[in-house]
């Protein structure tokens, strides 16, 4: 059995987990092969020498790897989608950052995580993705994302006033600094901190919640996603930020901005413990009262 590994960065106090997986791996006959700029940075950041080979775009995994590991936070499994793409290899997250809401695996979880491997007790999970369509060049081939889709104010203190249609129908005209369209997955991301509601994985919607609206009657809204979004944003300034997730690029008002659902989905391998509900329970502390 071979698995990719991904990274992008981890901290030197934990190379040694890091190391501790490579022989767990090893010891179980799993080959290794290791996204080229990850092992960069451990040679040159981290002193850590590895003779594992190397790959640099998903064409090259996709006769060699049956998994794929992600190493880091929720920030680097986002990041490993992107690179993994509509390859359909399954994307195995471990926790190296804070919460890990997606990577729920642990660092303690190493044998358990190989033993899930080779026995193949694990569950893929399918989670869609949003795709965002312009009439001007926007994300080049990278314009899909498993959390979330925003429109922010740049270099401005003013609200921006963003047009938004669902499918060629005009919703409302929001005035805010921003706005968030979530897949359900995203649904536990910016959106619930800016006061969207937690989605169900599975429940196929769009989240849409304003960044701080100026209007007291305007509130999050789901809807499914079947229908096609699009947005016209202007402001006092015609500079504004798109992002997709971690990406990020610089728009003016002469955008006009398609989200719908992608063609393909994020496969996220689930260990049999590890379930949407235990997460919310563990990692948010959803419904935590001291009383019971």
């Amino acid at each position: 059995m071979k698995v990719a590994i991904y990274g992008r960065s981890i901290d030197q106090n934990e190379i040694e987990y890091f190391d501790k997986l490579l022989t767990i791996l090893a010891s179980n006959n799993i080959d290794v092969i290791i996204y080229e700029g990850f092992g960069e940075f451990l040679k040159i950041k981290r002193n850590y020498k590895t003779s594992l080979e190397t790959y640099s775009l998903v064409e090259l995994l996709l006769h060699k790897a049956e998994v794929m590991i992600s190493i880091g936070g929720d920030g680097t499994i986002l990041d490993t989608v992107s690179l993994v793409r509509d390859s359909q290899i399954p994307i195995l997250g471990i926790n190296f950052g804070r919460m890990g809401f997606l990577a729920a695996t642990g660092k303690e979880d190493f044998e358990e995580i190989t033993l899930a491997l080779i026995n193949k007790t694990y569950t893929v999970v399918e989670r869609e993705l949003l795709e965002v369509v312009s009439d001007k060049p926007l994300f080049g081939e990278d314009n899909f994302g498993l959390n979330e889709f925003t429109l922010q104010r740049k270099n401005s203190s003013t609200m921006i006033n963003i047009n938004a249609y669902i499918n060629e129908e005009l919703l409302t005209t929001y005035w805010a600094d921003g706005l968030i369209v979530a897949t359900p997955t995203g649904s536990t991301g910016y959106s619930l901190s800016c006061g969207g509601p937690i989605v169900y994985p599975d429940s196929q919607s769009f989240i849409i919640t304003p960044v701080a609206p100026h209007n007291l009657n305007v509130r999050p809204l789901v809807v499914p996603n079947t229908v096609k979004l699009r947005f016209e944003v202007s402001g006092r300034g015609n500079r504004f930020l798109a992002t997709i997730d971690t990406r990020i690029q610089n728009i003016d008002s002469s955008y006009n901005i398609t989200i719908q659902k992608a063609s393909f989905t994020a496969r996220l391998i689930s260990l049999n413990n590890k379930t949407f509900i235990n997460a919310l329970r563990t990692k948010l502390l959803w419904g935590l009262d001291k009383r019971n």
